[in-house]
């Protein structure tokens, strides 16, 4: 799925783009599938012959006084390079005076002409943010993500193990929810992975026994975000005395979402256990890797060391 022109001239856009539409007013429903900008430059000379069709073109001071300077032949080679391509829009940049003949193309051609007055580079930088997110991969998860002491942490497991419960209470306790139930991923290039709720279900949460309650009427806009950058994924399991869980921690693992690998804990579920409690812990002993302070492995260099001390002693 592509993003329609028109995206560009709508709601905040339009104030943070400063768009005005000159011309080809019928190709506001064309596509753009890139994020990537293009100033033509050294294409309009002839040099080069790469225009890509699928990015918007950027037209600068440097590319409208090259063709103002072009004789009446040279310019129409120049212009036919465009008229070739189904470029989605041309924007010309800085409040410069469009001429006469960029216009006539774009409206015969249905071509979107904007002029703006920002500088190029500035409209490049909030144009290919704007559209890298709107472009991102995008998938849903069934779970529940947090804000735990700035941890975006990403709770999974069978339906009924306690998710949206371990939620509440994280709330309870002054974190944030930012979705529950429905997770709406989307990874930002090139390997960050942000998570959101859906339009619906903003804001409420399911809590068997009591029902929908909404978040933020009950605790106060401090309670919920709209977005949160996910650090980390940790799956609810049942207790089974049988198995074998990660009780030292020297081994990290990792959970693959969009082709990004993000650290991952498994916390069995148990009665009289509190596995907010838990994941509180985890989320500050993120941090602290994030920091590079790993506690398990200096425990592990520390313990190392003593068996070598013990030995020596021994001999």
């Amino acid at each position: 799925m592509g993003v329609k022109v028109k995206e560009l001239i709508e709601k905040e856009q339009a104030k943070r783009l400063s768009l005005r539409l000159l011309a080809g007013r019928e190709g506001l429903v064309r596509e753009i599938t890139s994020p990537r900008i293009q100033k033509p430059g050294l294409l309009l000379t002839g040099l080069l012959d790469e225009l890509h069709p699928d990015r918007i073109q950027i037209f600068g001071a440097a590319e409208i006084g090259y063709l103002k300077s072009l004789s009446v032949e040279k310019l129409s080679r120049s212009l036919s390079i465009l008229e070739r391509s189904n470029v989605p829009a041309i924007i010309v940049t800085k409040g410069l005076d469009v001429p006469s003949f960029l216009t006539n193309l774009a409206t015969e051609r249905g071509i979107p002409l904007f002029l703006t007055t920002l500088t190029s580079s500035i409209l490049i930088e909030r144009l290919t943010g704007f559209l890298e997110e709107r472009l991102a991969p995008v998938t849903t998860m069934h779970g529940v993500l947090v804000d735990v002491l700035g941890i975006g942490i990403l709770i999974i497991g069978k339906s009924g193990i306690g998710k949206s419960e371990c939620a509440l209470e994280l709330v309870s306790r002054g974190y944030r929810l930012v979705s529950d139930d429905v997770v709406v991923v989307k990874k930002i290039p090139p390997s960050t992975l942000y998570g959101m709720s859906t339009e619906l279900i903003r804001y409420h949460i399911e809590v068997r026994g009591l029902g929908i309650v909404n978040i933020k009427d009950l605790f106060g806009i401090t309670a919920i975000r709209e977005k949160k950058q996910m650090d980390l994924v940790v799956e609810l399991i049942k207790w089974d005395p049988d198995t074998e869980y990660e009780r030292l921690g020297f081994e990290d693992s990792t959970y693959e979402i969009l082709g990004v690998e993000l650290p991952y804990l498994r916390i069995p579920v148990s009665p009289g256990r509190s596995v907010a409690t838990t994941v509180e812990v985890a989320a500050r002993n993120q941090i602290l890797k994030i920091m590079g302070h790993y506690s398990s492995r200096i425990f592990q260099q520390q313990l190392n060391d003593s068996l070598r001390g013990f030995k020596k002693v021994k001999v």
